[in-house]
């Protein structure tokens, strides 16, 4: 790439941001976009620069300059633990989709966006990142250090990180080599150098749990019936029903304990049963009482404190106890959430009739159990560095160990979470990520503009009528015709759902959620992807929606299935034809349920790219929930012969 000086286009500003944009000539028009190195926004005053390929061509950059924000600021943070993170995940909205990759401190793009989710950095200076559908890693300078080859790559401990594909569970060391010569069933990450992982016996057998060295060594055999992992150099594990042992990383028994339950140790402490289905009481590690049992549900302890349930029938009654038994904070709380640094969150349903709708929380001293405050929080995360992050109905924004709103910026409007990135704080609030500094000054955000070529662009718009209600959806820029444009944006809302919601509470019996993306783009064809989920409070699980949109943006008009092809084409039957032939022969489609495939619609769900055709049916439809939504690609070379190649809705990207 090269680096072109723009020729003052801030001067005459007092301050202001600007925005640049680089497109190249294809020999038709502007519609190539340049992605920028650079941050979004350019800041007036400073010698502005853009970036373009090293190759010849036509290049146009576009500007333009809106005033800058004042920031509210804190004095300087100054914390002891305050370290610099280099590099920071950043997902970028694009024509080809959402794609993540990495910013610095200065909210510049140092790694462009080509992946499909991306991690933190971790201490080894490696990170986690998903491309074509499969994990891999990568150094800070983008280099790639391992194909993403694997379904699933935790982080690295002490040296390894477990990895998995069709094949099994294994360790890889930093450099990617794999360590343990047999792939698991399962296995967890080193702790005190073990690794557990489980093997299921033959024939569908019991399944039995070892451990493994950090060289892959099975130093421990599959002989336990369950365990857990190495901490403080001792283990739990299920010798066989009834007996249960503390295990060193040699596998020598500490302690033996016959009783038909027992946890794993916390504080020196493990939760056990005396009876099978009995009361949940704690043990010493010695095997001798601490607490008798009396609690319908009893957690590990933590910070010298446990926290319990003594309401029967699976009801909710939780408190926090200390090693004596003795309760700290009584047990009339519907959730207790030990947080760190002796805090405590207390859970009250916000709707008794609907408890499941979840709760508001106060914050409590572990250790006294004194309420600290009730700011009818919504949702609070774990104390990190004396801060935690919270929101209630309006606003998300840190607490102090006091439990009241701390003087740490930012507070953003929406529901979410702040987290700490080195010198910054990442934001994620209503489904979007942005990055701020510890004054509170944002550095970063997500773009709201997808650019597709001049004129048009996508604008992303929200709509949040309630805090169980949001929904994002589009808004096409540069159609000529300004009637064109307002009919196919108010369609295009409608289809999104983002019309028509109430202020909430208990008049609504169900939260949604909607987004979109650009699924192809082309010529004047505009493919959007319009994505919901509909959750009914207290049900298993909630109703995922997609409705894809192909728009010519020219006319305004939004093509179906049957304007591809031929009129008086019998495209119905031979696609049904094919997409049964997928089912039968490709063993990618062994979920179909048998016998409920009877052929696909005139106006099946579909969309297209510039090589195929895809149909696709929604969840319950052919297919388990978990299938999603079952696709059938079907090259355009199959059903050439049915196209209409001088129709309008072919022509539309051709």
């Amino acid at each position: 790439m090269l680096r072109i000086r723009l020729n003052e286009p801030g001067s005459g500003q007092d301050s202001g941001l600007v925005q640049a944009e680089v497109w190249r000539w294809d020999g038709i028009g502007w519609n190539e976009f340049v992605t920028q190195q650079d941050e979004e926004f350019l800041r007036s005053g400073e010698e502005l620069s853009v970036s373009i390929p090293a190759e010849p061509g036509l290049y146009r950059v576009d500007y333009s300059i809106r005033p800058s924000e004042a920031p509210f600021v804190l004095s300087e943070w100054g914390g002891p633990e305050l370290r610099t993170t280099a590099l920071h995940p950043a997902p970028f909205k694009l024509k080809d989709g959402t794609l993540w990759g990495y910013i610095d401190d200065e909210g510049r793009t140092v790694i462009e966006p080509r992946y499909e989710y991306a991690e933190d950095f971790q201490e080894n200076g490696l990170a986690v990142v998903q491309r074509k559908g499969g994990s891999g890693l990568i150094d800070s300078t983008g280099r790639e250090r391992v194909k993403p080859v694997y379904s699933f790559i935790a982080p690295f401990s002490e040296g390894r990180a477990v990895v998995s594909d069709h094949t099994g569970y294994t360790l890889i060391d930093e450099k990617g080599k794999v360590v343990t010569s047999s792939r698991y069933d399962y296995l967890n990450s080193l702790h005190d150098g073990r690794a557990l992982f489980s093997v299921q016996q033959p024939d569908g057998g019991q399944t039995l749990y070892g451990y493994v060295d950090p060289e892959g060594k099975e130093v421990l055999p599959a002989v336990y019936e369950d365990a857990g992992d190495f901490s403080n150099a001792a283990a739990l594990v299920k010798i066989r029903s009834g007996e249960f042992a503390l295990i060193d990383p040699a596998g020598q028994r500490l302690h033996t304990y016959n009783y038909p339950f027992v946890g794993s140790p916390g504080d020196g402490l493990l939760a056990y049963q005396a009876v099978e289905n009995g009361a949940y009481g704690y043990l010493h590690t010695d095997g001798s009482v601490a607490i008798e049992p009396q609690f319908t549900a009893a957690l590990p302890f933590s910070e010298g404190r446990a926290v319990v349930n003594t309401a029967a029938d699976y009801g909710n009654a939780y408190g926090l106890i200390d090693p004596q038994g003795r309760r700290v904070i009584p047990a009339n709380y519907y959730e207790v959430q030990q947080l760190g640094d002796n805090r405590v969150a207390l859970g009250t349903p916000q709707y008794a009739s609907q408890p499941y709708r979840g709760s508001r929380y106060a914050i409590a001293d572990a250790a006294t159990g004194r309420i600290l405050s009730n700011l009818g929080l919504l949702g609070v995360n774990n104390y990190q560095q004396g801060l935690a992050s919270a929101y209630d109905d309006k606003a998300t924004f840190f607490i102090d160990l006091s439990g009241q709103k701390a003087a740490q910026p930012p507070v953003i409007q929406g529901a979410g979470t702040l987290s700490f990135s080195g010198r910054l704080i990442r934001a994620d609030v209503d489904q979007r990520t942005a990055y701020y500094d510890r004054k509170g000054e944002q550095v970063w955000r997500q773009s709201g503009v997808i650019p597709l070529r001049p004129p048009y662009s996508v604008l992303e718009k929200k709509y949040k009528p309630n805090r169980d209600y949001l929904v994002y959806y589009p808004v096409v820029e540069g159609i000529a015709s300004s009637e064109v444009a307002r009919d196919v944006n108010e369609r295009l809302r409608k289809l999104s759902l983002a019309e028509g919601v109430g202020s909430g509470e208990l008049s609504q019996d169900f939260s949604y959620n909607g987004d979109f993306a650009v699924s192809f783009f082309r010529k004047n064809l505009l493919v959007l992807e319009l994505n919901g989920y509909h959750f009914p409070f207290g049900a298993a699980h909630g109703m995922p929606t997609r409705i894809y949109t192909p728009i010519n943006l020219r006319s305004g008009r939004f093509y179906k299935l049957g304007d591809l092809f031929k009129p008086g084409s019998k495209y119905v039957a031979k696609l049904s034809e094919i997409v049964g032939k997928q089912i039968e022969n490709d063993p990618q489609y062994d979920y179909v349920f048998p016998d409920t495939y009877k052929g696909i619609t005139a106006n099946q769900p579909f969309f297209v790219d510039e090589e195929a055709l895809y149909l696709y049916f929604t969840p319950y439809e052919i297919a388990p929930y978990a299938a999603g939504f079952p696709t059938f690609r079907i090259p355009y070379a199959e059903i050439m012969g049915l196209i209409s190649t001088e129709g309008d809705f072919w022509q539309s990207y051709h």
